[in-house]
């Protein structure tokens, strides 16, 4: 099985911890990177070749990981000289990509079956799966609900509970050919022309644990939670 990892994003959001090190390799509890953690993960369920999606300071991934060898991971990479988006990175490297695979953004601490995911898109006929998380959001204004002009409604400061991507995703390589390599892609776009083709994706919904260190608080949470997720998060691993 093969998985491509999305690690080529500047980390704006969670400066000043990426002012040096790319988002990746920003280490998580004591020693590890969270790179590091989700490579051991995937060759703990089976996985035996990656590729790193890199651009910026990718030349630190690529000295930290290597070819992979110490996780029993066979990884190459592709870089990118210009953003791609979410997709796009895929296009490029499209010929090099087995008929169903994994792709998952490089941020992302879960206890999430990646094998499971990929077994059951393959089974499936749905072009493109992606993993979902039940959240809940909470809004910090009151909501108005109106009508010609009247307000005939209120709620103060509501709560919503809905479904989100993880950032994880199985892939049918056939769902990329309609798209040129080199362009940027994202993955709004990708789903949106996916729904108006008529052959919406599936979903894989988990409700295991789940945490996307986008920002400063979600990576202070990581690092106040991972010792007592350590044993599930690195399973087998």
């Amino acid at each position: 099985m093969h998985a491509v990892i999305l690690a080529g994003g500047k980390g704006v959001r969670l400066r000043p911890y990426t002012t040096a090190l790319p988002k990746p390799l920003v280490p998580i509890g004591d020693r590890h990177a969270i790179l590091e953690i989700v490579l051991r993960q995937l060759a703990a369920a089976g996985f035996t070749s990656c590729t790193l999606a890199i651009g910026h300071l990718g030349q630190i991934i690529r000295a930290y990981v290597g070819n992979g060898s110490r996780w029993g991971l066979d990884i190459d990479y592709s870089t990118e000289e210009s953003p791609l988006g979410t997709i796009g990175p895929l296009l490029t490297i499209r010929d090099r990509l087995p008929e169903n695979f994994l792709v998952m953004n490089g941020d992302i601490l879960t206890d999430l079956d990646y094998a499971d995911l990929v077994h059951r898109h393959a089974a499936g006929d749905a072009p493109l799966t992606i993993a979902t998380y039940q959240r809940k959001v909470h809004i910090d204004f009151g909501v108005l609900t109106t009508d010609a002009g009247k307000v005939v409604g209120f709620r103060e400061k509501p709560s919503m509970d809905c479904r989100v991507s993880m950032g994880v995703y199985a892939v049918s390589r056939g769902t990329l050919d309609r798209y040129t390599p080199g362009l940027p892609l994202g993955f709004d776009e990708l789903i949106l022309d996916l729904l108006g083709a008529g052959t919406p994706p599936a979903a894989y919904e988990f409700g295991g644990y789940w945490l996307d260190i986008g920002r400063p608080d979600d990576y202070d949470r990581a690092n106040a939670e991972f010792t007592t997720h350590q044993s599930l998060l690195l399973r087998g691993a």
